[in-house]
């Protein structure tokens, strides 16, 4: 007879969590944050405190950026370790709900427990209960979903044998690696069960990697070995795999230049031969130039997302044949593409050993030259003392303060685009961006994740007024952490990525700037002085040589550290890039935006007749 141990579910929960292992030996669930309520304090909050010194709690400030940290933790431990978040029911939970989207979108694994109602209904409605009156399951958790990759309700104190191992299948499978939710009856969070001894065992959970096809190894290795001006789209399942040094080999071997997508960039440094840098809306004109011709595009775990392929109108070659090597088989056969389901680093292996003697055509040796002679310019500081700072020029500023431990992250407005052009990533894992959801209020937490995971790296964090605005609470918990990064917030008051493309679809400036907005009392935010209040230290620069100044003395400063400097929200880097379909109005009263109309339907034209 098996021997069993009497806990609570709660109890039960956090130990099963204790033992489940990686490869390399280490804990997977790193650490959990927790905002406690009536929802999980008495249950979980128990449990929690009973393993604090084997299972540490970080007590975040806001739901939705605490969970942001775990994912961020997550995706620069390219998905080997994760976090696990809770809250209490009611707006705790749904708070969580954006961050599960942005784990969802990005293959992420990040475990979410939000507390839930009574499972006995005998308080029913329970305090910040949402009550469906016409389903009596239903609860705000429901919420989690369609953003979850796996979900389940822990009803009574025996579904953790099922819940728990399915949650670790999902966050550790290379294909349906996603948020795993377990909304958590509360009273049930509490209910005692004599569980099985062997349940909390530890157990190892190894990275699967899947090995390709025969039949579809043979189709793309004849696919390939028929394309004279074949391209690779590296993305960002090419750090996930552990396949940078693969790929490396791959594209020497076979001469094969590569394009980098948001989260592939990094995928080789910058400066190598066949790293053609940024494709796609935000990308470059080495890489979209070749990718127009290219006769073959070999897309390596990547999700092929609307900005990498221009909203497909980029790889315009109507000979053009397309290969997606990915885990998902979701992904892999995205717009009819030529499947190879597998693991990058398998994957790649396979396909150089089946293409032995294979090389591509060499691709122009001018293009990189010529693109950096022309956006290198932009990157330099200003002549004029008098004249704002663009954001390309703060960009450069950071690069030349950057160092070979440096990553710089971000996730929305307008540094995204800019750091995709601009930014020179000396290796793997220097650049962290959050592009898949580009979700605002992700880069100072994201920053803290990135610095937790690695805490021997330069962690540099770019924001923009707007963004920092959405979510800043965690500047707090780093303070009081003692979590050393560096947060450069450029303000330029208001939306200007959006103000620009407001413009750029013929639309009058309207509600993005601040300047544009209704306001009895102009805005005068001072961020140096409110980053301070949270404990960082905090720095105001009116010039890019100050900014260079301030970066200069981020390794003496304990805890976060906030440079803020003022910039142009007009100007952004001309060159490169292609087309994206944003709808633009069909009737107006606008001339301008009449053009533009025309102009929008010409593109979709030759879009859809490639």
């Amino acid at each position: 007879m098996s021997k069993t141990i009497r806990l609570t579910a709660a109890q039960a929960l956090v130990r099963y969590l204790g033992a489940q292992m990686n490869e390399a030996g280490e804990p997977f669930i790193a650490g959990v944050w927790a905002i406690f309520g009536h929802g999980n304090v008495a249950g979980l909050g128990e449990a929690l405190h009973g393993v604090k010194d084997s299972l540490p709690t970080y007590r975040g400030h806001n739901e939705q950026t605490m969970a942001h940290s775990a994912i961020a933790y997550a995706k620069q431990m390219c998905r080997t370790r994760a976090m696990a978040v809770t809250s209490s029911i009611g707006p705790g939970a749904t708070n969580m709900v954006t961050a599960a989207a942005l784990a969802n979108v990005n293959r992420l694994p990040v475990l979410i427990i939000p507390g839930d109602v009574f499972a006995t209904r005998g308080p029913d409605p329970v305090l910040q209960q949402i009550e469906n009156f016409g389903d009596g399951t239903v609860s705000a958790n429901d919420c989690f979903k369609p953003v979850s990759r796996y979900f389940d309700r822990i009803s009574r104190p025996e579904h953790l044998l099922t819940a728990l191992p399915r949650a670790f299948r999902t966050m550790t499978d290379p294909a349906d690696c996603g948020p795993a939710t377990l909304a958590f009856c509360q009273d049930v969070q509490a209910e005692a069960y004599d569980y099985p001894e062997s349940f909390f065992e530890p157990r190892v959970w190894f990275q699967r990697r899947i090995r390709p096809d025969e039949g579809e190894l043979a189709r793309a290795v004849a696919a390939i070995k028929a394309a004279k001006r074949p391209v690779i789209v590296a993305g960002g399942g090419v750090h996930y795999s552990g396949a940078t040094d693969a790929l490396q080999s791959f594209v020497e071997t076979h001469n094969i230049p590569i394009a980098e997508t948001q989260a592939g960039k990094s995928a080789l440094a910058w400066d190598h031969p066949l790293n053609l840098g940024p494709i796609g809306v935000t990308g470059g004109e080495p890489a979209n130039s070749v990718s127009a011709e290219a006769d073959l595009v070999l897309g390596i775990g990547t999700r092929l997302q609307d900005f990498t392929t221009g909203s497909w109108g980029l790889f315009s070659n109507p000979e053009r044949e397309m290969i997606c090597l990915n885990t998902a088989a979701y992904d892999a056969e995205k717009h009819g593409a030529m499947p190879v389901l597998s693991d990058a680093r398998v994957g790649l292996e396979e396909l150089g050993t089946a293409l032995q003697g294979y090389r591509a055509e060499p691709v122009s040796d001018t293009l990189k030259a010529e693109w950096y002679g022309k956006v290198d310019a932009l990157t330099d500081a200003p002549r004029d003392g008098n004249a704002l700072p663009t954001d390309m020029q703060v960009v450069g500023a950071v690069q030349r303060a950057s160092n070979g431990d440096t990553v710089v992250m971000c996730a929305a407005g307008t540094m995204p685009g800019e750091l995709h052009k601009l930014w020179k990533a000396p290796r793997p894992g220097a650049y962290h961006m959050e592009y898949g959801f580009s979700c605002m209020g992700y880069e100072i937490a994201g920053a803290m994740g990135i610095k937790m995971a690695q805490p021997d790296r330069d962690v540099i964090c770019f924001t923009g007024d707007g963004t920092y605005m959405m979510a800043n609470s965690e500047m707090a918990s780093a303070a009081m952490m003692g979590i050393s990064f560096t947060v450069v917030i450029t303000d330029n008051r208001g939306f200007g990525c959006i103000n620009r493309l407001q413009m750029g679809t013929g639309g009058a400036e309207f509600n993005n700037l601040l300047d544009h907005a209704v306001h009895e009392t102009p805005s005068a935010i001072d961020f140096a002085a409110h980053a301070a209040a949270m404990g960082a230290t905090s720095v105001k620069v009116s010039s890019i040589a100050e900014l260079e100044d301030a970066l200069a003395k981020r390794g003496e400063i304990k805890g976060p550290y906030v440079v803020v400097i003022d910039t142009d929200p007009y100007p952004s880097t001309e060159y490169g890039g292609t087309w994206w379909e944003v709808a633009v109005p069909e009737v107006s009263t606008r001339p301008e935006v009449n053009e533009k109309r025309a102009a929008y339907e010409v593109a979709i034209k030759e879009r859809n007749t490639k």
